[in-house]
């Protein structure tokens, strides 16, 4: 794993011997999705900032920006096809109603969590499937950023059973809004991140999912509502990426592109284990806090996995007979890939208990 971040370290070890720092030679101007200060602004963007610096020597700058300062939250990739920013920080989940191959990236329920997600990425050709789908748009993208798995709800109301999800009116996007909607009868909405914590604390939804724990806790979605529900099922983990127009990565000096290519490598390893560390912490004071934490049964959490991959499963068989096989292929590795993981990992050691 990882190969590229290690050319880009020894390319970068040549030029610290052969030539001195200068100033930036190139600036993007990159909006994300979410508020400046969010742990996915400062976790993924910020991070990633600060290995392109590192690793061009100044030769690139990346300014990262809020959502809605420069695009709207949810138009980042437009911004960036209109020419409006040179790039741009944003999720596939947020585009899955426009194409619902980006499902397989974004993470769904009964999808693969963050160990066999990463590898499959790095290691089994994912990277590669991603690429090809944002070159057909123009795109030339980055993965800036792989995540644990999230907190499936902040809840105003309990959730233990199917039955509680019926009518629920739910803050979701992605394939998770779709699971909930078809399957379960639950009301999904989707707004900005900036406006979640108001959404729930004046009970304009009765639940909402957001991130990861350490995502979850300085928004205080803990504080609104009294229910925090885990596991993760419908998001086991989640891909960020950073998109530029083709002709802006093609017009950089070629010297700087496996530079910015291992920045953002590094910017994936690094962001995980960082969210695992953080996410612990946000655990242990989520459980001295007042909320009461539910965790799920394991025969409901298979109800909702179970529900995600026929999801996905109907939607990539309907794409194809629409004559768009794209996202059956990419399923049917993303699958095989799941299933080897599953049946030869059992000799890995994890310490839950």
């Amino acid at each position: 794993m990882f190969n590229l971040l290690k050319k880009g370290a020894f390319a970068v070890g040549l030029s610290m011997v052969a030539m001195p720092a200068f100033a930036a030679d190139v600036t993007w101007r990159v909006p994300t999705s979410v508020p400046e200060g969010s742990p996915f602004y400062v976790n993924f963007l910020e991070r990633f900032a600060g290995n392109v610096k590192l690793l061009t020597e100044d030769k690139v700058e990346i300014q990262p920006f809020g959502a809605g300062v420069l695009v709207p939250a949810l138009q980042v990739y437009d911004g960036v096809r209109d020419g409006i920013v040179e790039a741009g920080h944003s999720t596939p989940s947020y585009l899955v109603n426009k194409d619902p191959v980006n499902a397989i990236f974004a993470g769904f329920p009964g999808g693969m969590g963050p160990e066999a997600f990463t590898t499959w990425i790095y290691e089994g050709g994912g990277k590669e499937k991603l690429s090809e789908i944002r070159a057909a748009e123009g795109f030339k993208n980055l993965i800036v950023g792989i995540g644990s798995s999230e907190i499936l709800a902040h809840a105003n109301k309990p959730i233990r059973s199917a039955e509680d999800l019926k009518g629920l009116k739910y803050r979701t996007s992605g394939p998770w809004a779709k699971v909930m909607a078809e399957y379960f009868g639950a009301v999904p909405t989707v707004v900005p991140p900036g406006e979640i914590y108001t959404l729930l604390q004046r009970k304009g939804v009765d639940a909402i999912e957001w991130g990861p724990p350490s995502g979850n806790l300085p928004e205080g979605f803990h504080e609104a509502a009294p229910y925090i529900i885990v596991p993760g099922v419908h998001q086991p983990t989640f891909l960020w990426e950073v998109v530029v127009k083709q002709e802006t990565w093609d017009a950089l000096d070629d010297e700087l592109k496996p530079l910015i290519e291992a920045a953002a490598e590094l910017t994936t390893l690094q962001g995980l284990v960082s969210f695992y560390d953080k996410d612990m912490k946000a655990m242990e004071e989520f459980s001295k806090g007042k909320n009461e934490i539910i965790t799920l049964e394991p025969e409901f959490v298979k109800q909702l996995s179970d529900a995600g991959n026929d999801w996905v499963s109907k939607t990539a068989v309907a794409e194809k007979e629409a004559g768009r096989a794209q996202m059956s292929d990419i399923l049917a590795d993303y699958s095989a890939f799941k299933d080897r993981w599953s049946a030869e990992s059992g000799y890995l050691i994890r310490n839950q208990n």
